[in-house]
Parts: C-alpha cells; sequence; structure tokens
C-alpha cells in the first residue's frame, strides 16, 4: 500500500533513524490514521472542492492564521474575488484592504503575484505537476504539494507543522527537546507513507490528527486510537513535562523582559497598512499624518524611525513611498519600535515631504 521510490524534495537519502520505520509499521499507521479521519473529519469549505484557486487561497490564508479567523474570510475574499483573473486584474491596494486584519500581509502580494502569474503565462490555468508550481513566484516546497494534492489528489506528502509531529512521534518518537531527524530527512519518510490512491484523505487525515488529538503542547495520548504503535507514548509526556520545566525555569532568569507586542515594528507595520486602508483611493498621507494616526504619542521628531518602517514596507510591495526610499531599512521586529539598522540617513524636512500609499498596481 505504500509507494516504493522514495523521493524528498532535496532527495537527502536516508538516515539509520528512518531507516529502521518498518513496512508493517507505516501499513499500521495509514490504516488506524485512516480510519479516525473516516470517523473524524472537519468538514471545511475548502475541501469541497477542488478548484486550485480555493485551494490556494485558503493554504495561504492558513499560514500563520487559525481555521476559525479563516472560514469568514475565505468566503468574503471569494465573494470579492472569485477567480484568478479577477485577482490578477485588481489594484493591489484593494487586495490589501481585503486582506486587512489576517496579518502577515506580504502573503496578499505574494497571492496575487501567483494569480498575475497564472493569467499571463498559463492562460488562467494552475499548473497540476509540484516542479512548475514551484517554479511560480512565491510558492514553496509545502504549497506546490497542497495545490498537487487538494486540488489534482495526487499521492505526495505534504509537510505542515501538524504532519510533521504525528510522523515523527509516531514512527520515530519523541520530537522533543529536539527532532531525531531534520526535515529533509523527514520528508524521504514521508514519501513512504503516502498509501497510494489515499493521498487526500492520508494528508488531511494527518493535518486534523496533528490538530486535535497529538497537539504539540498536550497529546491527548490516553485517547489516541494511534498509542499501540506509536513510538513516542512511553515518553512523550515525561518528554513535554522537562521541556516546559525548563522553559519556566528559564523565565524566571535575568533574562530581560519580552517587549510587548504593541511596541513591536510587527505592530506598527500593521496599524500603517490599516490607516492607508481607510483612505480614499489612491488617497496618500504624509509621514506626519500617518504617524498621528498609528501612534497617539506621535511626535515629528520620530520621522527617521516612521520612515525606517515605511521603507521596509515599501520594499515589501505593501507600500508605495514617495519619493522612493534610496536605501530601505531593515527593521528589527523584536526589538523597540525605535530601532532600524542601516537607514540611510536622511534630512527632517526632506522626510517632511514624503508621502505615503498603498501600492497602484
Amino acid at each position: 500500500m505504500t509507494q516504493s521510490a522514495a523521493q524528498s524534495p532535496k532527495n537527502p537519502g536516508t538516515s539509520p533513524p528512518i531507516a529502521q520505520v518498518e513496512g508493517a509499521q507505516i501499513s499500521a499507521l495509514q490504516t488506524g490514521l485512516l480510519d479516525w479521519y473516516a470517523a473524524n473529519r472537519r468538514d471545511l469549505p475548502w475541501r469541497q472542492t477542488r478548484d486550485p484557486y480555493r485551494v490556494l487561497l485558503a493554504e495561504m490564508m492558513l499560514q500563520q492564521t487559525q481555521v476559525p479567523r479563516v472560514l469568514p474570510r475565505w468566503h468574503a475574499w471569494l465573494e470579492r474575488f472569485p477567480t484568478l483573473e479577477a485577482l490578477a486584474a485588481a489594484p493591489t491596494a484593494d487586495v490589501l484592504r481585503e486582506w486587512s486584519g489576517l496579518g502577515y500581509n506580504s502573503r496578499a502580494v505574494r497571492l496575487q503575484a501567483v494569480a498575475r502569474h497564472v493569467v499571463a503565462e498559463y492562460a488562467g490555468i494552475m499548473p497540476r505537476d509540484v516542479p512548475t508550481l514551484l517554479a511560480l513566484p512565491g510558492i514553496g516546497e509545502y504549497t506546490a504539494r497542497a495545490i498537487a494534492c487538494f486540488a489534482h489528489e495526487q499521492d505526495v506528502p505534504v509537510l505542515d507543522t501538524n504532519v510533521k509531529r504525528v510522523l515523527h512521534r509516531v514512527l520515530l518518537g519523541p520530537d522533543v527537546p529536539k527532532p531525531l531527524v531534520n526535515d529533509r530527512q523527514l520528508w524521504a519518510l514521508a514519501e513512504r507513507t503516502v498509501p497510494i490512491g489515499r493521498g487526500y484523505d492520508w494528508n488531511q487525515g494527518l493535518m486534523d490528527f496533528g490538530s486535535i488529538i497529538c497537539t504539540a503542547r498536550k497529546p491527548a495520548c490516553l485517547v489516541c486510537p494511534l498509542r499501540p504503535i506509536c513510538r513516542a507514548a512511553p515518553t512523550i509526556g515525561t518528554a513535554l513535562a522537562e521541556q516546559q520545566g525548563a522553559r519556566r525555569r528559564a523565565g524566571r532568569s535575568d533574562a530581560p523582559a519580552a517587549v510587548p507586542f504593541t511596541s513591536t515594528a510587527r505592530f506598527f507595520r500593521g496599524q500603517i497598512l490599516r490607516a492607508l486602508g481607510a483612505q480614499p483611493a489612491n488617497a496618500g498621507l504624509t509621514l506626519d499624518a500617518l504617524g498621528a494616526r498609528i501612534k497617539p504619542d506621535y511626535a515629528a521628531a520620530e520621522r527617521p524611525w516612521l520612515h525606517g518602517l515605511v521603507a521596509a514596507l515599501h520594499r515589501d510591495g505593501l507600500v508605495t513611498a514617495d519619493p522612493a526610499p534610496a536605501r530601505p531599512a531593515a527593521v528589527r521586529d523584536g526589538a523597540a519600535p525605535y530601532m532600524t539598522e542601516n537607514a540611510a540617513p536622511t534630512a527632517q524636512d526632506d522626510l517632511a515631504n514624503v508621502r505615503v500609499t498603498l501600492p497602484h498596481g
């Protein structure tokens, strides 16, 4: 029932832990997982379609965002941009407005870049094979395989965080305090596990199982149907408890306090996009007007800090600054908001004339 010729994305070969995984163990995992999924599968709207665009949209939204938040936004997006052609033709500013609130806004720009490329190069028809999908702008290994599997029902492994955790624990052992194999080796193992003709259910089932039963911090081992064959089951509870204890002890050390999220570059990047999204089409804001909208105590002396944030957003294609920054600053996301690196010095008077808008394209 398993595929024989295993070829991972990087063709890493096999490692001793992977070589020790026997076919009988994989077959037992396949049977137990597919039986569990048949009785417990989640009813999600993107599982009721094989439209590659709708699958791609779901995969993009689900990166870094939980399912409950994605559900209403997936439907709303498709009402606004029902096809690849509609998304490709839309102004990028409208795309960013529709994405607002989901976070990691560069995903929206990448999604539109894929749509425009597919419309221009493939007459709006998404490629089917993994190598061609990987050649699309902004498409990585996971997303390419997700489209091949979930839109075209190809028997390819699809490794997200949940799938990696389930395969590692059941077939190899505990994944804490550190994994026994690297990602390339895990891809090679995943190739061996996909049941012929059942790749779609297999990958969806692994994702659901990792989300519901085999969770990262509190796996439900007592009710897990895979417990009899799971190599991590005897020790995973102890391993996780030791890891959590180490984290608590580290938290009581002399390490500096974490910076509040509302003082990070990521927070202010989001605030900038929200402020610009509330403006009429193509209407821009000066740095001082923008600063007053994102920070109640903003002062003109903070123009260099704000310009650094705008320059980074301009570099990422999320805003348009006029004049364009000569050398966009790299803003350290975890640092306090007034910290920028490699910012080209600019006179305060010049910064007062900078206007910022959402992209015009």
